[in-house]
């Protein structure tokens, strides 16, 4: 026979199991907006039932039945779409910082515009036809060194711009990286407290969520790799190990050196950290280079010219392997010939003072040798005294052999304002003039920043995507919740009744039995 009090045990049992259900429904409720918490579900099984022996089976038992119990409250969560979202959401960080940095590139570059690179480029050259047409001009000179001062302070503001912009994007990647090495230490931390939890047999949903928070976030950082094992999370970036179980020390010691080494060997190939690191020496690095690249060419890259006929050149010149001095410094017919950019081409001309032309571009130290966007300057002698700019190829020799430049000849200027329609050489397969090169440059910033924001955008869908079905599983439906509350409500309030009937009835057998006629 089963004790007398076995049904209010049973009771008792559904009703303390019924208010875990009740309690983890309103956690749900309560949680309902909170960033990746997930939802949380009481698992009910039938308590052990007892053997009972009655009168009818003397020899055999029988099974009886305890009620409920819960057995645990474990979160709803799948693991496939976890990992597919770590798998999209790195992607999504580094076309993020792709597409930011380019962006801001063509903000720097600021093309089209009226005063942009482009514009100063043009009024340099509109200069230079100007002064052709009146080259004896002081006011044509004044504003031909204040245009040319122009265009080399656009090129240096617009290198340090880009320099500025590198140096962000390499503070950005330390601040990238400086987080991945606190999430990793935090994840190794909850790994130890929820390993320490449920060793003792309870359930640590709480701090899963915490963690499986954070390995979000780290996967936007970098390509992770999560294995859930015995210790907790291991996580890996290539073959780099960030956190085993309860150590993070793989990943406390990492540099952006680290980082670059990490990139050449594959091990870093996606994420904010490799987007950031992509965008510094991919893009930016890749327009400083072109934009040096350009202000050199233009100084001292080759150029092909046709000097007119009855040109004087300066004694010594030497082109195309010709020396040119004495009588045959006079041209007898056009001659074509290759200069080392503006500067060689304008030490072919005279200034107003009859003095051979310096070159037009130097540094601050006047040197022309690896001049580059950042340090290249119209020549100081120069930019002082607009005279020595040159721009007459002829001189007349006097009888006591002296040289009388012909200074209203514009020779030297028409050359150079017809540069602006001549080929550089920028290298030994791209030739160009100035101003296709720009356009170029320009065209092809434009193509990279559409295509970022494109494949950013299609990212961002696939993101949404993969979290809406993510959340579709693991959050929390406020009406599926507020079905459960009735239907546990219910069940709590049977419970209660059947425990008020055994009292009931096990009041009768006390208080009733054996008292007849009482």
């Amino acid at each position: 026979m089963t004790s007398t009090f076995h049904g209010l045990e049973t009771a008792k049992r559904s009703i303390f199991t019924t208010q875990t259900a009740l309690n983890t429904t309103g956690h749900n409720i309560s949680n309902a907006n909170t960033s990746g918490y997930s939802r949380q579900r009481v698992n009910f099984t039938a308590a052990r039932p007892i053997e009972a022996y009655g009168y009818s089976h003397s020899t055999a038992a029988g099974q009886l039945g305890t009620g409920v119990e819960a057995t645990s409250i474990t979160r709803v969560r799948d693991k496939f779409l976890d990992s597919q979202f770590y798998s999209e959401y790195k992607w999504l960080g580094n076309y993020t910082v792709q597409s930011d940095t380019l962006e801001k590139l063509e903000t720097i570059v600021n093309e089209p515009s009226d005063t942009g690179l482009q514009t100063v480029i043009s009024n340099f050259w509109n200069s230079w036809s100007d002064l052709s047409k009146t080259p004896e001009s002081a006011d044509g000179r004044a504003v031909l060194v204040e245009q040319t001062k122009a265009m080399m302070d656009a090129f240096n503001y617009t290198y340090k711009q880009l320099t500025d912009l590198k140096s962000d994007l390499t503070e950005n990647a330390q601040i990238n990286l400086d987080n991945l090495k606190s999430i990793s230490s935090t994840i190794a931390n909850l790994n130890g407290q929820i390993q320490r939890i449920e060793g003792i047999g309870d359930d640590a949903n709480d701090l899963r969520d915490q963690r499986d928070a954070l390995v979000d976030e780290l996967s936007g950082l970098a390509n992770v790799k999560v294995s859930d094992l015995s210790d907790g999370y291991t996580i890996t970036m290539g073959n780099v190990t960030l956190v085993a179980g309860k150590s993070a020390e793989g990943s406390q010691g990492l540099t952006l050196d680290d980082m670059t080494a990490a990139i050449e060997n594959g091990d870093l190939n996606n994420g904010a950290i490799y987007g950031t690191m992509q965008s510094r020496d991919k893009y930016v690095q890749g327009y400083m280079d072109q934009l040096n690249q350009m202000a050199n060419t233009i100084a001292n890259g080759d150029i092909q010219v046709t000097i007119p006929k009855g040109s004087v050149l300066p004694e010594g010149t030497v082109l195309n392997g010709v020396t040119y001095a004495g009588a045959n410094r006079t041209l007898t017919e056009d001659l074509t010939v290759t200069v080392q950019g503006l500067n060689g081409l304008h030490q072919l001309g005279y200034t107003m003072n009859g003095e051979q032309g310096e070159p037009l571009f130097t540094d601050a130290d006047g040197n022309t040798d690896n001049l580059t966007a950042a340090n290249i300057q119209l020549n100081p002698k120069i930019a002082a005294d607009p005279t020595l700019l040159a721009t007459s190829m002829k001189v007349t020799f006097n009888d006591d052999g002296t040289e009388t430049v012909v200074a209203g000849n514009n020779s030297m200027a028409v050359l150079m304002s017809q540069a602006r329609d001549t080929k550089f050489a920028f290298d030994a397969t791209d030739n160009n003039t100035i101003n296709g090169f720009f356009r170029a440059v320009v065209g092809q910033l434009g193509v990279q920043s559409k295509e970022m924001q494109r494949l950013q955008s299609n990212q961002q869908t696939i993101v949404d995507q993969v979290d809406s079905r993510r959340m579709s599983v693991s959050g929390v439906s406020l009406d599926e919740e507020m079905s459960d509350l009735v239907k546990f409500q219910h069940a709590y309030n049977a419970s209660a009744r059947v425990m008020t009937v055994i009292d009931e009835t096990l009041d009768r057998i006390i208080n009733s039995m054996g008292r007849v006629g009482l």
